[in-house]
């Protein structure tokens, strides 16, 4: 049955183990949903879990495949500070059922027959996976990976992996990097991997850490690789400053049909001070990565803490994820489309 606010009470169908930290939670779509849980490799869902009386909203990247005819399913790691994570780890079992609301999210691919070069850290492997297996589906699909992780009994689809590249040949390979053996990844390591790829004929795509997303990100960059072909995926939040939001004093938001004005508070981004407004914002991974949040900011102006979403073009029009956009104006305006 589906939810008022567009979620969806989908069955856990199995649950699958991948490492002592991590698991894979198969869900099962009812026929009347499928439209409404079709998607695109990379994108993720978000689920809605009540842990000791709160509610929470977590995103999870889908790591099956959309053109395999494979079971929805999505992997969650363990976090030493993650309630959701831990919860979904420790207590997932089929036949439960999970409120989930549809997928969404920008990490994909467009229709290319341009090689997918992949670096994963950790838990990042969970978006790429399913881009490697959509990719290799093709006959002419190619992708290779460069997979980090802590030490070996980290790596999440190590078989899997190992699979792929003995059933596709020449179209795929895979390259581990455990930090116990080698210390953490470098830009000189990366730079040593794409010795072998072709710049102008691939298609980029990073997921994992921070620190790991940076250093990849330099080192593509250093190596000519043009900004448009580099993709990220980040679920990561940088921390709320204080400073340098005093100058607002009020915030107006459109949303429904509704106007709504209030004191701003320093600190809260528009979409915290939309909660406080009372107002039932969109929203999803609030860590500026899937764009669920996105508003038109009309009068004013904000600045976006991150942002793995809206490309220049778009900010110049005024758009903003609101989960990331700190007032930066006396007063200011922003409404949801």
């Amino acid at each position: 049955m589906t939810l008022p606010d567009g979620f969806a009470a989908l069955r856990v169908k199995d649950v699958v183990r991948e490492t002592d930290d991590a698991l894979s939670l198969v869900l099962d779509v009812p026929a009347e949903h499928a439209a409404a849980f079709s998607y695109r490799a990379g994108q993720f869902l978000t689920l809605r879990v009540s842990v000791d009386g709160q509610e929470y909203r977590r995103c999870y990247s889908m790591s099956s495949s959309p053109v395999l005819q494979q079971d929805l399913r999505v992997t969650v790691k363990r976090d030493g500070r993650g309630v959701v994570s831990n919860w979904l780890n420790d207590h997932a079992a089929p036949g439960d059922r999970l409120e989930v609301s549809p997928p969404d999210g920008r990490f994909v691919r467009p229709e290319t027959d341009r090689e997918l070069v992949a670096f994963a850290g950790g838990s990042g492997i969970t978006p790429v996976f399913s881009l490697i297996q959509t990719a290799l589906a093709g006959p002419a699909g190619r992708a290779r990976l460069l997979y980090a992780n802590r030490a070996a009994g980290s790596i999440i689809f190590e078989n899997a992996l190992a699979d792929l590249a003995g059933r596709h040949g020449e179209r795929f390979s895979v390259t581990h990097h455990l930090d116990h053996d080698r210390g953490v990844l470098t830009a000189a390591g990366i730079t040593e991997f794409l010795a072998g790829v072709d710049i102008a004929g691939a298609d980029f795509y990073i997921c994992g850490p921070g620190p790991f997303m940076d250093t990849v990100e330099a080192a593509l960059r250093a190596a000519g690789v043009p900004a448009d072909r580099v993709h990220l995926e980040r679920f990561s939040v940088a921390p709320v400053p204080t400073e340098n939001t005093a100058v607002t004093e009020q915030v107006t938001i459109e949303l429904d049909r509704q106007v709504v004005t209030v004191d701003y508070r320093p600190g809260h981004t528009l979409l915290q001070t939309a909660r406080m407004a009372g107002l039932k914002a969109p929203s999803s991974c609030e860590t500026g990565s899937c764009g669920t949040c996105i508003a038109q900011v009309t009068e004013g102006s904000a600045r976006l803490l991150n942002n793995d979403v809206l490309d220049e073009d778009e900010i110049a029009e005024g758009l903003v994820v609101t989960c990331q956009a700190l007032p930066t104006s006396r007063t200011i305006r922003c409404v949801y489309e």
